[in-house]
C-alpha cells in the first residue's frame, strides 16, 4: 500500500535549512572573529616589535649624537692644541732671527742717526729717530734696502727738530725679509 505523508514536510525542511544556515552563519562568524583576532594579534605583535626596534634605534642615535659631539669637541681641542703648537714652533723657529734683525738694525745705522723707537707689527718695522741731516736718512734707507734682512724702506715723515739745530726727526717703515741662503752665513758670524 502506498503511504501518503500529510505532515507539513516543506515547513520542517525549511526550518531545518534555516537552522543549518544559522549554524553555518554562526560558525562562519566565529571563524571570522577568530581570524580577525588572530590577524590583530599578529599585526599588534609586529607593530610592537617595530616600535621596540625604533626605540632601540633612537637610543643608539642618541648615544651616537653624544659620541659625535664628544668627537667634535676633541677635534676642536686638538685643532686648538695644534694651532698653539704651531705658534710655539714659529716662535721657537723665529727666536734667533730677532737677534739678527736687531744686529742688522745696528749695522745699517750710519753715523749721525739715532733710533728713538722701533715697533714691529706683522713683519713691518716702524722706525722713528733723529738724524743730523737728510743725507744721513737717505744713507740709512740705502743700508736697509741693501740688507739681507730688510726690504722696501719707506720714509713716512721728516720734520725739523724745532730748535736751532740741524737735526731732523724722521719716521720710516721697512718690511722684514728672512733670507734663505744668507741666513746661514749670518748665523755663522759672516754677513754685512
Amino acid at each position: 500500500m502506498t503511504t501518503i505523508n500529510l505532515l507539513p514536510w516543506r515547513e520542517a525542511r525549511r526550518k531545518q535549512q534555516q537552522q543549518d544556515f544559522i549554524i553555518m552563519l554562526a560558525v562562519a562568524a566565529a571563524i571570522g572573529v577568530a581570524v580577525f583576532f588572530g590577524w590583530k594579534m599578529v599585526v599588534d605583535s609586529k607593530v610592537e616589535n617595530q616600535l621596540s626596534r625604533n626605540r632601540y634605534i633612537e637610543r643608539e642615535l642618541t648615544q651616537l649624537d653624544q659620541q659625535i659631539k664628544e668627537i667634535s669637541e676633541l677635534e676642536k681641542r686638538r685643532a686648538d692644541l695644534v694651532s698653539r703648537m704651531n705658534v710655539i714652533q714659529d716662535l721657537q723657529n723665529n727666536r734667533p732671527y730677532i737677534v739678527y734683525m736687531f744686529d742688522q738694525l745696528v749695522r745699517t745705522l750710519p753715523d749721525g742717526v739715532y733710533y728713538t723707537s722701533i715697533e714691529r707689527k706683522a713683519g713691518t718695522f716702524t722706525i722713528s729717530g733723529i738724524a743730523d741731516s737728510n743725507n744721513r736718512i737717505s744713507a740709512l734707507m740705502r743700508n736697509l734696502n741693501e740688507s739681507d734682512w730688510f726690504k722696501d724702506p719707506d720714509l713716512r715723515t721728516v720734520a725739523a727738530a724745532g730748535d736751532d739745530s740741524q737735526e731732523n726727526i724722521f719716521t720710516l717703515t721697512v718690511s722684514q725679509e728672512l733670507p734663505s741662503a744668507n741666513a746661514d752665513k749670518e748665523k755663522q758670524g759672516g754677513g754685512k
